[in-house]
């Protein structure tokens, strides 16, 4: 827990950003949810494709070492944007806001509370670092 807590003391604002992105696909999925294979192994494939062109354009070429996290957001991504897509052809979705109002204050609503979450930890004395 203390793990944890220390990771969002020190999170910037460009991740917590992704953070909100990852949970309003979660949310997403959870009201979308289609256990149909083709959509997942499609999915798979794209990020398997798209995710190493990704790893690739930010290497350096030098061999060095690289960041796991990194490289396992530039696999994450193109998984969740290619599912998420699927997922909600047809649904009359705008952009990725839902038509269903319930639906956009739930994502809405989590990504707040993680989010105030993080600013509540942000504000404790600096003894977790």
């Amino acid at each position: 827990m203390k793990l944890l807590i220390q990771y969002l003391y020190q999170l910037k604002l460009d991740k917590a950003i992704l953070w909100c992105y990852l949970i309003w696909y979660i949310v997403i999925v959870y009201f979308y949810f289609d256990p149909s294979p083709k959509i997942w192994i499609n999915a798979v494939g794209i990020s398997a494709v798209i995710g190493t062109a990704l790893v690739l354009s930010v290497s350096s070429g030098k061999g060095g070492k690289r960041d796991r996290w990194q490289t396992f957001r530039l696999y994450l991504m193109p998984f969740c944007v290619s599912s998420f897509s699927a997922l909600i052809k047809g649904q009359g979705f705008i952009v990725v806001i839902s038509p269903k109002i319930k639906e956009t204050l739930v994502a809405v609503s989590c990504c707040a509370l993680f989010l105030f979450v993080v600013l509540v930890i942000k504000r404790i004395p600096n003894k977790i670092t």
